[in-house]
């Protein structure tokens, strides 16, 4: 008793992985609480990072400063400015996300970004979490758009990055997990949004309220048609923050 031969392991061996590759891509297998597959590696947060790095590198190269690139012709055909918006320049909305002003915005963001889209990433997978964050960042700058100074201009990735925050918040009660540290982070960012100068308080707040209901859709979709439920919940919330837009739109 006890004992196997050689060939009948290698054959239950062999059985084994035939399973294994039918079974995961059918779509079953370990999931996390949004749906996703079991992974320990993110793939999407270190594109986001180059993106905003590439991006970041050719204004600082047409300006011919690195402090300075908001001088350049693609910060300011890119970043988010009301007016231009509302004369049919939508995409401002998107792209601003991706502008920074100067190496230290950038590294501030992008530091933040890696910390807490890493995990958040593993925990919604690629789909979701690209979902998430262009959600986010749509709802900060659309806040932007609907409160701030219509002739402002205003960029970065903090109304995307505010969305994972709020991201975290709703995926730690999901999990039903001590909330104190991620609440003391919103807060503490908030608090350091409203007393230094030059930081858009509407973006940061509409991205972590965009970004906070998004996730929700997400975690708490119920397991039966999951990605149904999802992919409605955020359509849905797609199609408010579009409502939002034209109204705005129809104003200025």
């Amino acid at each position: 008793m006890g004992a196997q031969c050689i060939d009948c392991v290698q054959a239950g061996r062999r059985q084994d992985a035939g399973q294994r590759r039918q079974y995961q891509p059918a779509g079953y297998g370990a999931r996390t609480i949004a749906g996703a597959r079991l992974s320990s590696r993110p793939v999407v947060t270190p594109v986001l990072i180059s993106l905003n790095v590439l991006v970041y590198g050719v204004t600082a190269l047409e300006a011919g400063s690195p402090m300075n690139n908001q001088a350049s012709d693609l910060f300011n055909a890119w970043v988010l400015w009301p007016l231009g918006v509302a004369g049919g320049e939508w995409w401002r909305l998107v792209t601003s996300g991706f502008l920074h002003y100067g190496a230290i915005h950038l590294a501030v963001n992008m530091f933040s970004l890696w910390i807490i889209g890493r995990e958040l990433e593993i925990l919604l997978g690629k789909v979701r979490f690209v979902a998430l964050y262009a959600i986010s960042l749509l709802g900060g700058s659309l806040l932007v758009f609907q409160f701030g100074g219509v002739n402002g201009p205003t960029a970065g990735a903090s109304g995307a990055i505010y969305g994972l925050l709020g991201g975290v918040l709703i995926a730690v009660l999901r999990l039903k997990l001590n909330p104190g540290p991620a609440i003391g982070t919103i807060v503490l960012n908030l608090v350091l949004t409203v007393s230094l100068p030059n930081i858009s308080l509407f973006a940061h707040l509409g991205g972590l309220i965009v970004g906070a209901l998004a996730t929700a859709a997400l975690v708490y979709a119920p397991a039966k048609n999951r990605v149904a439920w999802q992919v409605c919940a955020l359509m849905l919330l797609a199609l408010a923050l579009l409502a939002l837009y034209f109204y705005r739109d129809a104003q200025l």
